[in-house]
């Protein structure tokens, strides 16, 4: 399969195609990741959101563009979007003298009412989960409440590393879809 016809295979929503992209640029968008956050968990988690981006958008690329300099675009503001989040915890920098310079910190730890949603939410959330098949239960499972590696659920599925990626994407998407469609 070549690159034009696993995209235009992929915005009639073909799996085959979404993994093939997949297979074929992730040691691309993930180095990429890597050289720029020095943090091989950051490249992998913003590699699969640009991935999860990428397939959710694929109806608007243009081919006029490489595909892999817009899976890279896609990737670079994922990550400059990861940087203001990670930035704005952190309030100004308060300076009464150089030597006492220090960080003040948000406190963000949650009010009873807070505790209250939250657990109303994930009890909402579980809900979800069960409708969506065995499979995609499974590997959300796997990854956000038993907080396993990709490695490890790919050794506990007996089953090759990107596709247990492409799966919890697959997963999300479909969560997703039921959240919203309440």
């Amino acid at each position: 399969m070549e690159v034009k016809e696993a995209i235009e295979k992929a915005k009639l929503n073909d799996q085959m195609a979404f993994n093939f992209l997949l297979d074929k640029f992730w040691n691309d968008v993930y180095g990429f990741q890597l050289k720029r956050t020095e943090n091989e968990n950051d490249a992998e988690d913003i590699s699969i959101q640009t991935f999860s981006k990428a397939f959710d958008k694929i109806h608007t690329y243009n081919d006029k563009y490489v595909f892999k300099t817009w899976l890279i675009t896609i990737s670079k503001n994922i990550h400059i979007d990861l940087i203001r989040k990670r930035k704005s915890s952190i309030s100004n920098t308060v300076n009464s003298d150089v030597e006492n310079e220090y960080y003040g910190i948000i406190d963000e730890s949650p009010s009873p009412e807070d505790k209250l949603i939250t657990e109303q939410n994930l009890a909402k959330l579980l809900r979800d989960i069960k409708k969506l098949k065995p499979h995609y239960q499974e590997v959300i499972n796997l990854r956000y409440f038993q907080e396993l590696s990709y490695k490890e659920i790919s050794e506990q599925l007996e089953e090759p590393i990107n596709n247990v990626k492409v799966k919890l994407l697959r997963a999300k998407k479909l969560l997703a879809e039921i959240i919203t469609k309440k």
